[in-house]
């Protein structure tokens, strides 16, 4: 088996399947990878298939200690800290100078949690059942009996730890949050390996939260609200941009750019960070937007904050018009949404 392989995926579920043949897995928070080992070569391909060795120069003298000596084991990269899994400093492990690659090897070493095998020596177990493949993994890799031991700051490679009580997967759920759990796998124990099919199953943790309307984004027709920009308050009373929500259709879009005019041009996100500041994968298009009075609050669901935004597109969930936009603060996502 030669890499590109597709990594088999994962379909969003709205709760976890019960009954006989299911077992459940953590959802880590990392790179998806699958690692290619024949002797002396080793080749960690991302889930895109580039290869991610020079940006982790700690994981193949790692890996090569812990794995048969050929094989292929799908998984996932993560970097540990004393308060979790970093997912910021995960993404600052992805960077052009060799010199800061090294650094970060050493300040925030990242970690492989393997979680299926394809192949081993000269057979294909593509074509086996999971439970077989799982076994074969249990020989050579061990699982923590608590999921928080795959999480420290320093390289581990390890085994997902499963388990096939509903009622146990959907305590990691709620008591795991902390650790930045990322939400539950499940899988059949009779599934094959199927590259690039949506087989497995997974539950992601969903959070609410009230924000302030701090501006918006036009559509791309021009006649409607493409996105509203969401924000909350800081201790020091500054609208700090979060994210955005854009779940409308084409007549709502159009009613509700009516409906934002007359805030148009308020104080909206003074003081605070900026919808389209600095980074490295904002579009051209994403840095023109609209400031409003911060008079609308909206409550959406979220996935995620990290480094004190959305990990992704909000989900808009309804109005507020009964809350107070100075109410607004990011105390209310603290100790439920695993926020560091």
């Amino acid at each position: 088996m030669q890499p590109p392989v597709e990594p088999m995926l994962a379909r969003v579920s709205d709760d976890l399947p019960e009954g006989e043949g299911w077992v459940y897995e953590p959802k880590w928070d990392g790179f998806r990878a699958i690692v290619f080992r024949d002797r002396d070569e080793l080749h960690i391909a991302s889930r895109d298939h580039k290869p991610l060795q020079r940006y982790f120069p700690e994981l193949p003298p790692a890996l090569a200690g812990a794995l048969p000596a050929r094989c292929v084991v799908d998984g996932e990269v993560i970097v540990g800290g004393r308060q979790g899994l970093d997912f910021d400093a995960l993404l600052q492990r992805i960077h052009p100078a060799r010199s800061r690659v090294e650094r970060l090897a050493s300040e925030t070493p990242a970690s492989f949690v393997g979680f299926d095998l394809l192949a081993l020596d000269d057979a294909d177990l593509q074509a086996e059942p999971f439970s077989a493949r799982r076994a074969r993994l249990e020989g050579f890799l061990d699982a923590p009996a608590d999921p928080r031991a795959s999480v420290a700051p320093r390289t581990q490679v390890l085994l997902t730890p499963e388990t096939s009580d509903a009622g146990e997967a959907r305590s990691w759920m709620t008591e795991l949050e902390d650790i930045g759990l990322d939400g539950i796998v499940a899988k059949r124990l009779d599934g094959d390996y199927r590259p690039g099919e949506r087989i497995m199953a997974k539950i992601k943790l969903q959070r609410t939260a009230d924000c302030v309307v701090g501006g918006y984004r036009l559509s791309k027709a021009g006649d409607g609200v493409g996105s509203l920009l969401l924000g909350l308050y800081d201790g020091e009373g500054n609208l700090q941009y979060v994210g955005h929500t854009s779940s409308f259709r084409a007549a709502q879009r159009r009613a509700l750019l009516a409906e934002l005019r007359p805030l148009e041009g308020g104080t909206s996100f003074a003081g605070g960070r900026v919808p389209g500041g600095p980074s490295r994968w904002a579009r051209a298009e994403e840095k023109t937007w609209v400031p409003l009075e911060p008079r609308l609050v909206c409550e959406v669901g979220f996935d995620r904050l990290m480094s004190g935004r959305f990990r992704h597109a909000s989900r808009f969930l309804r109005w507020r018009p009964d809350r107070d936009p100075a109410t607004c603060t990011f105390d209310q996502l603290r100790g439920s949404t695993g926020a560091r």
